[in-house]
């Protein structure tokens, strides 16, 4: 029976205040931009023409009012979105530095996305969805860790794909050895792995990054693990096979927010474009390299796009866009 939703994603939904000028007394405009890597993952499916769903927690309060208007003018479904009367929306601050990387300020103690409980949780939204897809900001405190955790149990018993990015924020954590515990738990549970370099060296120790990813990779085997390398392109395997993919550098690279998780989701839309879920199960675990270039050269492609642009979740690059770029660089 075909499953009501693509791609159904849990974790934190907040608003990105990131750095839009300078005002006439020399203080930095910020505009409060959509955000949160699981719901900006979820955007861009969605332009792509993929049914989505997210489940988390807002504030009831005017930021919170702005993020579920922004997941209903992209296309995302909100019925697993609640807004708690207490506690306020997440909010993160934003400052770019020189050749676009960021610095996180974040404003969490705590924020309403850590408040969904278990029992909040819709079971339902993940039993009909073909992938569901989390992070490890989800585990970061209680309740929103065990809510985190009951919808891996409930997707594992629906045979649910499980896809994981670890997306490290080290402010958010009470220590590094809690991150490494919990980043270590989703690992264990995921089909696909979609990891950083940073964090690869990060958790294995490992200068040489791909000898890391291979630690990485033998100790928990998914079916398909992809790292990202920022401006040096990417690298994915699945079976035997392993591929790398060239970036796209862009001349005109305002920020990098966001650049992950589309990479990520153009990733998922490669996956759930290989048949039906379990077609699409039996092949995570066997593309050829022909086809994990193919996949990366089209994630690289749209990840470069969304750095020319303020913020992710509302400006997520289209199809046509992506493959025009591809077409322009071939």
């Amino acid at each position: 029976m075909k499953k009501q939703y693509d791609v159904t994603a849990l974790g934190e939904l907040l608003i990105d205040f990131t750095e839009n000028g300078i005002s006439t007394q020399g203080n930095p405009l910020m505009e409060a931009n959509p955000g949160g890597a699981p719901s900006n993952v979820l955007a861009l499916l969605s332009g792509l023409g993929h049914k989505t769903a997210f489940i988390g927690k807002v504030g009831q309060d005017m930021f919170g009012d702005q993020l579920k208007a922004a997941l209903k003018e992209v296309g995302i479904a909100t019925e697993g979105l609640l807004a708690d009367p207490k506690i306020h929306t997440t909010l993160a601050f934003v400052h770019t530095l020189p050749g676009g990387d960021r610095d996180f300020s974040f404003y969490r103690q705590p924020g309403a996305d850590i408040m969904l409980s278990k029992e909040e949780v819709p079971a339902d939204l993940i039993r009909e969805s073909r992938i569901f897809h989390f992070g490890s900001l989800s585990m970061t405190d209680e309740p929103v860790r065990s809510a985190t955790q009951f919808a891996l149990k409930t997707a594992k018993e629906a045979d649910t794909v499980i896809s994981f990015d670890p997306n490290l924020r080290e402010p958010l954590w009470p220590n590094l050895e809690e991150a490494r515990k919990m980043i270590d738990f989703g690992m264990r549970q995921c089909d696909i792995l979609k990891i950083s370099d940073n964090e690869v060296e990060w958790f294995t120790g490992m200068k040489d990054l791909e000898k890391g990813a291979e630690e990485i990779r033998k100790t928990y085997q998914p079916k398909l693990m992809l790292m990202s390398l920022g401006k040096d392109g990417s690298i994915a395997w699945s079976g035997s096979a392993k591929a790398f993919a060239e970036p796209f550098l862009q001349e005109n690279t305002i920020e990098t927010t966001g650049a992950g998780d589309t990479f990520c989701g153009s990733v998922l839309h490669y996956v759930l474009g290989l048949g039906e879920d379990e077609t699409m199960k039996k092949s995570l675990g066997n593309l050829s390299e022909a086809k994990l270039k193919e996949m990366l050269l089209f994630a690289n492609a749209a990840a470069s796009i969304v750095t020319t642009r303020r913020g992710a979740l509302r400006v997520m690059p289209r199809e046509e866009e992506i493959n025009d770029l591809i077409k322009e660089r071939s």
